[in-house]
C-alpha cells in the first residue's frame, strides 16, 4: 500500500464520551512521496463551541453556523480514507473522534492501518527537543502558517512524515531488522514499511564508514584521534591581546564585539594561579563571560605544559555549551591546536554489550520499554558519545537505561570482544588525550574519594558553579538508599525459577555442585525481597506517626525526618532495626552464594568466565547496602554524620528515602583535595556575601590555604535595566498571617501579570506556600488568560517547564529551591521576577537543624555564620535569573519587607548590584511599575 492520508481534527474537547464533537477536519493525500491532494471542511456540531477552543483555535460558532453536519460528509471522508494508511499526529485521537462520529451515524468504523508521527518521531529523532507538532515543525523548519487549524496541522504532519520517511531509508539493516522485532508493541502499523525498507537493502553495499556491525547490531562509532603534542611560541600576554583587544580574534568572529575589561582580568588572575601554584576563588558577575575567560588560560596552560587541566561543572547544560558553543569559539580565535573531551560517571554511558543482551532476550515488553528500545537502537547508529543525556527516553525508560549503561559491565577487560565497541572506553581514551577535560562535579567527587581512579591524573582544576561544589562533595561521601533501587537489585538477581542472570547461574552450577543450595538462593532472595518491602514500608509509618510540630518539606514535597540514632526509643523503632539486621543478613547469604558461583566459575574453563566481573560487581553493590544500613541505622562512621528520612505522603507507603552525608566536609576537602592538587580555581556567579570570600573559603575547607580571591562586575548596567520593589503593606507572616500572606502575593502577581503579559517567574522558598498560591491564583485569574505552570504540580521535569513556560506567549512559572539558578530564560520570555520570601532555609531542614546545632556548641552564631550567609548566595542567584544580556529589561518585586527593615536586610542589597529600590504601599508600586514598563517596552 503506497497511499497516505493525513488527518487532523478540531473538536470541541477531549472526549467522544462526553459527547464533543468534530468542528473541522483537515486532511492531505501523499501517494508515493508526493502530496497529490488537500481537502478541509468546517463541520456543524450542534453545540455551543467552548471559549477555550475558540481561543485556541480561533473557530467560533458564527464560523460553524452554516457548515454541513459530520453525517453530510460522512461517507465522503470514509472514501478518501479507503485502501489507505492513516496518519496523524496522535492517531488515537483523530482515530476515535472519528470512529465515534461514524458510529453514531450508523457507519462501520474503520480499519484502516494507521501511523502515528508522535510515536514515529520518538523513535526516530530521539534526540530532539520535544515532540509537539509545534516543536517538531521548528526543529525541522517546516512552515506552520496557522497552528491549531485543522488543514495546516495536517500539511505540516504531512512534511514531518516525509522526514520521517527519508530517516527509515537512511538506516541500517541490522536495525530496521531489530526494530521489526519491536514493532508489535507500537501503534503505528510500521511493519509492511520496514520489510519492504530491509528488501531494498540487501542487495544495497553502500554503508557509512562510522556505522560498524556486531552481533546483530548497527551502531556509530568514530576512531579516536591520536594525541597531539604541540610547542607553544607565544607568551600569555601577547596570547590574550589577540585575542580580546579592538581588531583582535574575538571582534573578528562575534558581531557588535565589546572588550570586556572583567573578562580578561579573570584570564590573567587564572593564570596567575596556575603558574604560581596557588588556589583562587574569582566571583564573576552575570555577563562577565566567564566561560571564555576561563578556557583561553587553561587551553594555553596545558599545551604549553602539556599537563591536562580539568574543567568541573555542576550542570550538564553548562557541559554543552561549553562544548557546542565555546570549545568551538577558542578553536576559531586561537592559534594553539588542542584537544578537549567529555568525561562522565559510567552511568551515563550505554553499554552496547548489555543492550544487545537485552534485545537477544526478547520478553514481554510493556509499551514505555519496547519504545526506549526502539529509540535507542536509532540513537546509536548517531551518537558520537554514547551519553544518554542526548536522548528524550520515557520516564521509565530511564529505569531501563540503569540495566544497559555502562556501570553494569564486567571489569575492564581488553580481551573481550566488546570492549573496542565500548563508549565508557572511547570517552576514557579520548579524555587520556586530551588537553581539556570537562567532567561534572559529580565525577570529580568520586575520583577523589577513590583515590584518583576514575579521572586521567592531574595538578589543575577549573570549577565552575563552584558555589555547589561543597554541597556535591557531601552527597558523594554520604549516602541514598530508597526502595525502588534495592527491590530493582534483586529483581535484577532473579530466582532460578526466573529468565534472570545470576538466578540461571546459580541453577546451573548447583546442578552439578551440591555445595550450592538452589532453594537457599530462591528462599534468601525471596526473603530479602519481603524484608525490604516490610523494612521500607515500617520507616514510613515511624515517620507518618511522628508528632512534628513543624515538619520540614522537601522543595518536592516529601516530609523530612531527622534521625539521631542514639535519641531513638520505642517498640516501633526497635522493629526497624531488628527488619534493618535481617535485611543484612539475607544480603550477606546472597553474597555467600555469590562467591561459591564465582569460585566455580574462576575454577573452571568455560564461557561463563567472563562473566566473573559481573557477579564480582553485584557482591560490592550488596555490600554497599550492608554497609549503608550499619551506617544508616547503627555507628556514626569515622566522620560524624547527619541522617535524615524523606517520605512521599503522595506515593505508595513505601516511599522512602534515607540519606546520610557528613557534617561539615571542610576538612575532607582540604584534607583530601586542595592539599592535593597545585592549583584550584573556583568561579561562579555568587561565591561572595558582602563582597566578602571568608565564609565560602571556610565552608570549602581554603581558609588555611594561600588563596587567590578576585571579585569582577557585571558588565550590565543593573541601575538602567532593572528596577526593584518591595511592598510595605503585606500582611507579617510571623504572627501566623500565612493566608492572608498568599492572597497578597497571589494579588500582587496578577497586578504584574497585567502589566507584563505574564512572562513572570515567581521564586518560592516553601513548596507548602507555592502550592497554596498555585490554587489562589488558580482560582482568581481570569480563565485561561495565562498558562499557569507550578513545580510539583504541573507534570514534567525542571526543564520541560521550562520550555512549557516558553512555549506560551501569557504564561506564570512558579518554582522552588531548583528554579532558583541555572535557568536562564533570557529576552523578552521574562520580564519580571518575583520573590515571594528571602531564601532562608526552613531551621527544621535536617542539614540545617544539624550544622546549626554544631555551631552553637561551638559558641558560634548560627544564623550569622550559616543562615544568612547561605540565603544571601541564593537570594543573589534568584536575582541573577531576570537579566542574561545587555538588552533584558525587568521587575524585581521583593514580597518580603525583611530585605528593608530588618537588621541584615543591608547583606542582601548590598550583595547584588545596585539597582534602583522602590518601598512603597503596593498600590503605588504597581502604578510605578506600569509607568517604568511602558517607558522600557516603548525603547
Amino acid at each position: 500500500m503506497n497511499r497516505f492520508v493525513v488527518i487532523d481534527l478540531e473538536t470541541t474537547g477531549h472526549a467522544p464520551s462526553k459527547n464533543d464533537k468534530i468542528i473541522e477536519i483537515g486532511m492531505v493525500i501523499i501517494e508515493g512521496d508526493e502530496i497529490i491532494d488537500t481537502k478541509t471542511t468546517f463541520f456543524n456540531p450542534g453545540q455551543p463551541i467552548p471559549p477555550f477552543i475558540t481561543n485556541l483555535t480561533g473557530i467560533s460558532d458564527d464560523d460553524v453556523a452554516d457548515a454541513p453536519l459530520f453525517t453530510e460528509k460522512a461517507l465522503s471522508i470514509k472514501s478518501i480514507l479507503e485502501d489507505s494508511y492513516i496518519i496523524a499526529h496522535n492517531v488515537n485521537f483523530d482515530l476515535g473522534f472519528l470512529n465515534a462520529e461514524l458510529k453514531e451515524n450508523g457507519i462501520d468504523r474503520l480499519h484502516n492501518q494507521v501511523l502515528d508521527t508522535v510515536e514515529l518521531s520518538r523513535i526516530l529523532f530521539p534526540t530532539a527537543p520535544g515532540y509537539k507538532l509545534s516543536q517538531l515543525s521548528d526543529h525541522f523548519n517546516l512552515q506552520h502558517d496557522d497552528p491549531h487549524r485543522a488543514l495546516s496541522d495536517a500539511y505540516v504532519t504531512a512534511k514531518l512524515f516525509q522526514k520521517l520517511m527519508d530517516k527509515i531509508n537512511q538506516l541500517p539493516y541490522e536495525t530496521i531488522e531489530q526494530w521489526l522485532k519491536l514493532e508489535g508493541a507500537f501503534i503505528s502499523d510500521i511493519k509492511e514499511i520496514l520489510l519492504n525498507r530491509l528488501d531494498e537493502l540487501a542487495f544495497s553495499i553502500d554503508q557509512d564508514s562510522a556505522i560498524h556491525t556486531f552481533q546483530g547490531l548497527a551502531f556509530h562509532m568514530n576512531d579516536v584521534e591520536a594525541k597531539q603534542v604541540h610547542n607553544v611560541d607565544t607568551s600569555f600576554g601577547n596570547y590574550l591581546d589577540t585575542i580580546y583587544e579592538d581588531g583582535g580574534k574575538l571582534s573578528e568572529h562575534l558581531s557588535m564585539y565589546e572588550k570586556r575589561a572583567g573578562q580578561q582580568e579573570m584570564s590573567e588572575t587564572i593564570y596567575d594561579a596556575f603558574t604560581s601554584s596557588n588556589h583562587a576563588l574569582i566571583e564573576a558577575g552575570t555577563g562577565t563571560g566567564k566561560s571564555l575567560a576561563y578556557l583561553l588560560p587553561a587551553v594555553y596552560y596545558a599545551v604549553k605544559q602539556n599537563q591536562k587541566v580539568i574543567i568541573s561543572t555542576h550542570t550538564t547544560q553548562l557541559q554543552s555549551q561549553l562544548l557546542e558553543e565555546e570549545i568551538p569559539l577558542i578553536h576559531a580565535i586561537s592559534d594553539i591546536p588542542f584537544q578537549a573531551a567529555l568525561l562522565k560517571g559510567k552511568n551515563h554511558y550505554i553499554s552496547l554489550e548489555k543492550f544487545s543482551i537485552e534485545l537477544y532476550e526478547q520478553g514481554q515488553d510493556n509499551y514505555d520499554i519496547a519504545l526506549t528500545k526502539a529509540m535507542l537502537l536509532i540513537w546509536i547508529t548517531e551518537t558520537n558519545t554514547g551519553d544518554v543525556e542526548e536522548v528524550q527516553l520515557p520516564t521509565s525508560g530511564y529505569i531501563f537505561f540503569r540495566k544497559i549503561s555502562a556501570d553494569t559491565e564486567k571489569a575492564v577487560n581488553p580481551q573481550s570482544p566488546w570492549f573496542q565497541y565500548s563508549y565508557y572506553q572511547q570517552a576514557r581514551k579520548k579524555a587520556q588525550r586530551a588537553n581539556i577535560i570537562i567532567t561534572n562535579h559529580a565525577l570529580l567527587c568520586t575520583d577523589m574519594f577513590n583515590d584518583y581512579a576514575f579521572l586521567p591524573s592531574y595538578q589543575r582544576v577549573i570549577i565552575d558553579e563552584a558555589h555547589h561544589f561543597e554541597e556535591q562533595a557531601a552527597h558523594h561521601y554520604g549516602l541514598k538508599m530508597d526502595y525502588m533501587s534495592m527491590q530493582f537489585t534483586c529483581n535484577q538477581l532473579g530466582s532460578s525459577e526466573e529468565d534472570k542472570l545470576f538466578g540461571n547461574f546459580v541453577q546451573a552450577y548447583q546442578l552439578s555442585n551440591s555445595d550450592i543450595p538452589l532453594y537457599e538462593w530462591n528462599d534468601t532472595l525471596k526473603s530479602a525481597k519481603q524484608e525490604i518491602e516490610d523494612l521500607f514500608q515500617a520507616i514510613y509509618y515511624y515517620v507518618s506517626k511522628q508528632h512534628l510540630s513543624n515538619q520540614a518539606l522537601s522543595d518536592v514535597g516529601r516530609i523530612q525526618y531527622r534521625m539521631d540514632t542514639e535519641k531513638e526509643t520505642g517498640d516501633s523503632w526497635q522493629v526497624i532495626l531488628d527488619m534493618s539486621s535481617r535485611l543484612s543478613l539475607y544480603f550477606r547469604d546472597l553474597i555467600h552464594i555469590l562467591f561459591m558461583v564465582e569460585q566455580r566459575i574462576n575454577q573452571e574453563d568455560n564461557s561463563e568466565k567472563n562473566h566473573r566481573e559481573e557477579l564480582l560487581q553485584m557482591v560490592e553493590l550488596l555490600q554497599r547496602y550492608i554497609d549503608g544500613l550499619e551506617l544508616m541505622f547503627y555507628s556514626g562512621g569515622e566522620v560524624e554524620q547527619i541522617k535524615w528520612i524523606e517520605i512521599d505522603k503522595k506515593g505508595q507507603n513505601h516511599s522512602v528515602f534515607l540519606y546520610s552525608e557528613p557534617a561539615d566536609v571542610a576538612e575532607l576537602l582540604e584534607n583530601e583535595f586542595f592539599h592535593e592538587k597545585e592549583s584550584v580555581v573556583m568561579t561562579s556567579a555568587t561565591l561572595t556575601m558582602n563582597h566578602s570570600f571568608s565564609f565560602m573559603q571556610k565552608r570549602l575547607g581554603l581558609s588555611s590555604h594561600s588563596c587567590i580571591t578576585e571579585q569582577i562586575e557585571s558588565p550590565f548596567a543593573y541601575d538602567q535595566q532593572v528596577q526593584m520593589f518591595i511592598p510595605n503593606d503585606f500582611p507579617d507572616i510571623k504572627y501566623g498571617n500565612i493566608d492572608d500572606f498568599v492572597y497578597a502575593v497571589a494579588e500582587a502577581i496578577i497586578s504584574l501579570a497585567e502589566i507584563t503579559s505574564g512572562r513572570m517567574l515567581v521564586l518560592f522558598t516553601s513548596y507548602d506556600m507555592l502550592r497554596k498560591a498555585y490554587y489562589v491564583l488558580k482560582e482568581a485569574m481570569e480563565k485561561d488568560k495565562y498558562m499557569l505552570i507550578g513545580q510539583g504540580i504541573t507534570s514534567g521535569s525542571r526543564a520541560r517547564l521550562k520550555k512549557n513556560f516558553q512555549s506560551f506567549d501569557q504564561a506564570i512559572l512558579l518554582g522552588t529551591s531548583s528554579f532558583w539558578e541555572g535557568v536562564d530564560i533570557p529576552g523578552d520570555d521574562l520580564s519580571s521576577l518575583v520573590i515571594v520570601r528571602l531564601p532562608f532555609q526552613p531551621p527544621n531542614h535536617p542539614v540545617i537543624e544539624a550544622k546549626s546545632a554544631m555551631l552553637k556548641k561551638q559558641k558560634q552564631n548560627p544564623f550569622m555564620e550559616l543562615s544568612l550567609p547561605n540565603a544571601v548566595i541564593k537570594f543573589k542567584q534568584g536575582f541573577g535569573r531576570l537579566i542574561r544580556s545587555s538588552n533584558d529589561r525587568g521587575i524585581v518585586f521583593v514580597c518580603d519587607a525583611r530585605i528593608v527593615n530588618a537588621r541584615y536586610g543591608k547583606y542582601f542589597t548590598e550583595s547584588i548590584p545596585k539597582v534602583p529600590i522602590h518601598y512603597d504601599s503596593t498600590h503605588k508600586l504597581i502604578d510605578k511599575a506600569e509607568q517604568w514598563y511602558k517607558k522600557n517596552d516603548a525603547l
